[in-house]
């Protein structure tokens, strides 16, 4: 294994993470910005405001994208695995 394997390795790393992160995360964004304009709109600062609805989001992102994500996160070991099996 070389040099250019292991940052070929590195960088199918990091695209995994930002495919099962990614939705997650833009739903979280996309529910902050929803309340965020609420908030100005109608002046109302409440601290729970912000929380109660990403975190209910943000759960039911997970469940509903989780085959996704694990789908994604099994394809990457797999191929890790395949270049383990070449190395011997």
């Amino acid at each position: 294994m070389n040099q250019a394997d292991v940052l070929e390795i590195a960088r199918q790393t990091f695209f995994v993470i930002l495919q099962a992160a990614g939705p997650i995360m833009a739903a979280g964004l996309v529910v902050g910005l929803i309340i965020a304009v609420f908030q100005t709109l109608t002046s109302i600062q409440e601290m729970t405001l912000t929380f109660v609805p990403k975190i209910v989001i943000i759960f039911g992102a997970v469940i509903f994208f989780m085959p996704f994500m694990m789908n994604v996160i099994l394809e990457f070991t797999h191929s890790l695995y395949a270049r383990i099996a070449q190395l011997s």
